[in-house]
C-alpha cells in the first residue's frame, strides 16, 4: 500500500489538515485508531470497505465520516484508490451550516450535503485527471466554492487548545468555567463545530496521546496519569479504541 500526503494551500490551510491518496495494488485492511478530525473520502478507483461484525460493507463513493470513539477496519481491494480530505478540528464547520454533533460515530455519502449533481461534476473532473498533484488541485477547487466560513470560533478554539494542553485529562465543568460560560451553552456549541461532545473530544485527544506513546515503561502508570481508577476500565477503552489490548498493541502497533 502506498500514502501520499501532500499539504493544503495557504487559502485551506486554517481547514484542511493534509488530503492523503491511498493506493492499494493488493487486497489489504488498514486499522484506522480515531482522531479528532473529520475526514472526507472520494474513491478513485476499485472497491473500499469497511468490516463491520465480519461482515465487508462497501463504503460510498463520495464518504464523510465523524468522529469515532471506535477503531475501523477499512479493507482496500486489489489496485483500489482513495483521496481522502482531513480537516482541522474546526474545518469542516467552515464548509457547512449544519450541526455535525449527528455525524459521531457515522459515515454518510457526501450528498446528504452536497447536491448530487455537483458532486457528479466533482467525480469526472477527477477521473480526467492524469496524475495525483492534479486531482488534489481539482479538489482544493471544489473545497474553495463551498467555503462559506472562514472565521473560526475563538472559544471553541481555546477550549480545543486547553484540552489538548491537558492530553485530554480535563473536567468538563472547570474547563467551561474557565472560559466563562455556563457548562450546557459551552457543550452545545462546541458539539455544533467539533462534532462530538466535549468528553467525547477529550478522550479521542486522551486515548491518542496514550496511543502515540513510543513503549510505556508501565502499563500501570498509564492507568492512573491518565485518571483511571482500574486497569479493568482502561484495557475496555484502550481496545475499543485501538482493537486490540495493551499489551499486544504495545509489542506491535500497526494503524494511521
Amino acid at each position: 500500500m502506498k500514502i501520499t500526503t501532500y499539504i493544503p494551500t495557504a487559502q485551506l490551510t486554517p481547514f484542511i489538515k493534509d488530503y492523503k491518496i491511498i493506493e492499494s495494488q493488493y487486497d489489504t485492511t488498514n486499522q484506522v485508531v480515531p482522531n479528532a478530525s473529520f475526514a472526507l473520502a472520494f474513491r478513485l478507483s476499485g472497491q473500499i470497505s469497511y468490516i463491520n461484525n465480519d461482515r465487508f460493507v462497501d463504503l460510498p463513493n463520495i464518504a464523510l465520516s465523524g468522529l469515532r470513539k471506535s477503531v475501523r477496519f477499512i479493507h482496500y481491494k486489489k489496485n483500489s484508490g482513495t483521496l481522502i480530505v482531513s480537516f482541522s478540528e474546526q474545518g469542516l464547520s467552515a464548509f457547512f451550516r449544519q450541526p455535525l454533533y449527528d455525524l459521531f460515530e457515522q459515515t454518510v455519502p457526501l450528498d446528504h450535503y452536497i447536491p448530487p449533481a455537483t458532486l457528479a461534476l466533482v467525480e469526472e473532473r477527477l477521473a480526467e485527471m492524469s496524475n495525483n498533484q492534479l486531482r488534489i488541485a481539482c479538489m482544493e477547487e471544489f473545497l474553495i466554492s463551498i467555503l462559506i466560513n472562514r472565521t473560526p470560533d475563538l472559544l471553541v478554539t481555546e477550549a480545543i487548545h486547553k484540552i489538548h494542553s491537558t492530553r485530554g485529562n480535563i473536567r468538563i465543568k472547570e474547563l467551561a468555567a474557565a472560559l466563562c460560560i455556563s457548562q450546557d451553552a459551552f457543550e452545545k456549541r462546541f458539539r455544533k463545530i467539533t462534532g462530538a461532545s466535549p468528553k467525547q473530544f477529550s478522550q479521542i485527544i486522551k486515548m491518542n496521546a496514550i496511543v502515540h506513546q513510543p513503549n510505556p515503561a508501565s502499563l500501570l502508570d498509564l492507568v492512573f496519569e491518565n485518571g483511571y481508577y482500574d486497569q479493568p476500565h482502561f484495557n475496555r477503552d484502550f481496545k475499543l479504541f485501538t482493537g486490540q489490548t495493551p499489551t499486544d498493541f504495545f509489542k506491535s502497533p500497526s494503524f494511521w
